[in-house]
């Protein structure tokens, strides 16, 4: 078993690794967005990745999914988690809040979505139904309970493309369409892990009310780090507290 994560600020904290190293790599699909920094929790192998870069350099539009995805496969990662900062699109998703997501809505329009680009070995269509491992959730979500977390078991996320926030009439359409919460980055990785055949889960952070809330001030970038930053210690714990888990669960 070996675990690869994926996110961003405070998981690029080499204490949550035993022995952590870092190591540079290229794929057929370029290079990932940053170095992967490989190391072991509780004798588990794991890979952190940062989606954005080390320094949060790349928009979510210009992140090489594809890449990313690949690396954590090639270097053998049996599955995948994510920590990804959310809007809330609902009342009852607070701020600081978790999302144990089991579905989403792809609104991006400028990525590259999948590996099968031709069809010369024959049609691939992979099944998409449930993208978020069942498996992988189940223990997030029981862990989640276990720390006494804000946590809501299940949730849809919409993927805009970014780095601009929604404008009060999207906001108020992707309510009606039944999404959850909005980001600007899971949709493609789940796609992408599915059809490498990776489980993959996500732990989405509710730090903002987008701009539908007329009661709320509308998204900004220094909300969301204010929030995520608070809770950036809730989300690492969680991490530390699942992967043992997953290895008696395999």
């Amino acid at each position: 078993m070996k675990i690869g994560i994926i996110g961003g600020s405070g998981l690029d904290d080499p204490k949550i690794l035993q022995n952590p190293q870092e190591l540079e790599v290229n794929t057929p699909y370029g290079k990932p967005s940053s170095s992967l920094t490989i190391g072991k929790i509780n004798d588990i192998d794991i890979v952190i990745l940062a989606r954005h870069g080390k320094k949060h350099e790349i928009p979510p539009t210009q992140v090489n999914y594809r890449a990313n995805i690949y690396a954590l496969k090639e270097q053998g990662c049996t599955h995948i988690i994510t920590t990804t900062a959310c809007g809330s699109l609902k009342e009852e998703i607070k701020r600081g809040d978790f999302v144990i997501l089991d579905q989403f809505i792809d609104f991006t329009r400028h990525r590259k979505i999948t590996f099968h680009e031709d069809f010369n070995e024959g049609p691939r269509h992979t099944p998409m139904a449930n993208p978020f491992d069942e498996n992988l959730r189940k223990i997030l979500i029981d862990t989640g309970k276990e720390l006494n977390y804000d946590l809501h078991e299940k949730g849809t996320v919409i993927t805009i493309e970014g780095p601009r926030f929604s404008t009060k009439a999207e906001s108020h359409m992707f309510r009606s369409w039944g999404a959850d919460v909005i980001n600007m980055s899971v949709a493609p990785e789940a796609a992408l892990a599915n059809e490498l055949g990776i489980p993959y889960a996500s732990i989405a952070m509710s730090t903002d009310y987008d701009c539908w809330k007329s009661d709320e001030a509308s998204v900004s970038w220094e909300e969301i780090l204010k929030v995520f930053n608070s809770n950036s210690d809730k989300v690492k714990k969680l991490l530390l507290s699942v992967i043992p888990k997953l290895k008696n669960a395999n």
